[in-house]
């Protein structure tokens, strides 16, 4: 009796050729604006002290209340796996003292997050980010680039059928004064005891409730930016400014509240409008506070976490990407042994200039060979045999067309 097969646990993302070659370029468009920008690469673990995200997260939010996957270690210790990335590296930030450097310190990070959802399209248990963050500077260009960062990685991926919403959370006196209006208004409203207690916690979760409803009678509520003190105001109207000149168009969004109670100051998100529900492909946010809230300096910070599945069903649904837009340059191949021997090298001669090459290995008959060059998707296969060694010239031939060119071997590079 065959053994029964194991199966990946439900929720999770995985990738597999040739899929995986287009999650590899999303992935990399959204890290390379970054890099370009002078962010420098931050390792971190996958599993944190579950206080860094009671504490950094906080507790009213759906993250940290309903969705982290949190056990008890055999140190009996209360550990999370990374339901985000911000709290993470504010920690080792603080930890490895780079608060203390050169200012701003300028990060950026790519993994695995964990949130024990309803899975859905778009929607994971383990899901994928790329994320930068800018700490240490209170200037309302940071937030500009920062989000022009996010803007150029989806340009990079091909994506145009997006929205980038923004906002102002402003600060701790524009919050004040906006909390005593709003938690009067939602006293006279007729709310279960769960979201009450979500409501005394943070009542600006409210505005994220999705429940009809919930959304209907909020309809009213006094919104966060008409409060902003003349220091929020001016940072925003300036980030706004910035955005403008670099040709970065925007929606103002009153009502936008992230999903995590960090935020501060200026606030955004990236929608995608082929996507439904899952719409979200990424955003973020400065978190003033947070940096002090986990026992640092008193900086400020801003930054973003990008959905890479997301971004790589959008560019999906817009038909920018494929499995197929990710083939090898050149297919080889060898007939006989001297020229199994002769494939190698010229495939590492080509490699080593950039070129991606393919060689059909084992003793496959031609037929069966080129059915393989076929399904490969190569852009040209060529044929290399005893003649072919001899004269150090091969037939070339581009698998779209069918049209075939007589190159030297040696000028293969050029040809390709």
């Amino acid at each position: 009796m065959a053994a029964q097969k194991i199966q990946a646990p439900k929720g999770v993302s995985e990738y597999v050729p040739p899929r995986s070659a287009a999650f590899e370029f999303v992935r990399e468009s959204l890290i390379t604006p970054a890099r370009l920008a002078g962010y420098q690469l931050i390792e971190l673990p996958v599993f944190e002290d579950t206080e860094l995200f009671t504490r950094g997260v906080g507790e009213s939010t759906d993250v940290v209340s309903k969705e982290m996957y949190t056990f008890q270690d055999r140190g009996d210790r209360s550990i999370t796996l990374r339901p985000e990335g911000t709290a993470g590296v504010m920690r080792a930030v603080i930890e490895h003292g780079l608060d203390r450097g050169q200012l701003p310190a300028k990060l950026w990070y790519s993994g695995q997050f964990f949130r024990a959802e309803r899975p859905q399209a778009g929607r994971y248990r383990q899901f994928y980010q790329v994320g930068i963050e800018a700490i240490g500077l209170d200037d309302p260009a940071i937030d500009a680039e920062v989000i022009a960062i996010a803007d150029a990685g989806f340009k990079a991926i091909g994506l145009s059928k997006y929205r980038l919403e923004i906002t102002s959370l402003g600060d701790a006196q524009s919050r004040a004064a906006h909390r005593i209006d709003l938690v009067q208004f939602i006293a006279g409203m007729n709310l279960d005891e769960a979201t009450s207690s979500r409501a005394a916690l943070n009542p600006l979760r409210l505005f994220d409730d999705k429940r009809p409803e919930v959304k209907e009678a909020m309809a009213n509520a006094p919104l966060l930016v008409d409060y902003l003190s003349d220091p929020s105001k001016s940072h925003f109207e300036q980030v706004k400014k910035y955005l403008e000149a670099l040709g970065i168009s925007y929606t103002l969004n009153p009502r936008m509240v992230r999903g995590l109670d960090y935020y501060t100051g200026t606030t955004f998100e990236f929608v995608h409008e082929l996507l439904g529900a899952q719409s979200g492909i990424g955003g973020g946010g400065r978190y003033d506070g947070l940096m002090a809230q986990l026992g640092g300096q008193e900086l400020s910070g801003i930054g973003f976490g990008l959905g890479v599945d997301r971004a790589l069903l959008a560019a999906e649904a817009e038909g920018v990407i494929n499995e197929n837009s990710f083939v090898s340059d050149l297919f080889i191949i060898p007939l006989g042994d001297a020229a199994k021997e002769m494939a190698m090298k010229i495939a590492s001669d080509l490699r080593s200039s950039g070129k991606s090459v393919e060689v059909a290995f084992g003793d496959r008959a031609l037929k069966g060979a080129m059915k393989g060059a076929d399904k490969s998707g190569a852009r040209y296969v060529i044929v290399l045999g005893d003649s072919e060694i001899s004269s150090a010239t091969v037939e070339l031939k581009e698998m779209k067309t069918g049209e075939t060119s007589s190159v030297k071997i040696a000028s293969l590079i050029s040809a390709l």
